[in-house]
């Protein structure tokens, strides 16, 4: 087997094609592709490569970054459910440990509660070895002709 290249992901991860000018910015984002002892992602994973782009002036990696990640994280899994996008309307994260250039950084989240209008996501954010950072987030479903006059946005 060829040695892994830094920036190329683990096994199981693809190039994510769920994206947006801004999450383009910030790649490149990978998804959990389904595998056969694991269908579907019920976690919505997601992850990426830390960059020399993603680096503060202390060379670990930047919180702008890690609550970008974070947002497109649990954006993700608020878009899985019902019809249409969401967009967030809060989020509070917690920081708990720095990565590195070349970690690989991996984020899951689920769904914890929805109503009518609104979705209540929960996740974390780590390393292989470490826990980086909680997230919570609160998202708003987009009607139908708010996502047609966007062009469908918030998925991210």
């Amino acid at each position: 087997m060829a040695p892994e290249k830094p920036q190329d992901p683990p096994p199981g991860f693809v190039l994510s094609e769920r994206g947006s000018p801004y999450t383009e910015m910030i790649g490149p984002l990978y998804d959990l592709h389904d595998l056969p002892d694991l269908p579907g992602d019920p976690e919505h994973c997601r992850g990426f490569r830390v960059l020399e782009g993603h680096l503060n002036n202390a060379g670990i990696i930047h919180g702008g970054m890690m609550m970008s990640f974070a947002d497109t994280v649990l954006g993700r899994a608020a878009g899985s459910v019902g019809s249409g996008s969401a967009v967030t309307v809060h989020m509070t994260t917690d920081f708990l440990g720095p990565a590195h250039l070349g970690d690989w950084v991996e984020g899951r989240a689920k769904i914890m509660r929805q109503t009518r209008t609104l979705i209540f996501v929960e996740g974390e954010i780590r390393t292989r070895k470490r826990l980086l950072m909680t997230a919570n987030g609160v998202f708003r479903r987009l009607s139908r002709r708010r996502q047609n006059r966007r062009g469908g946005a918030g998925k991210g």
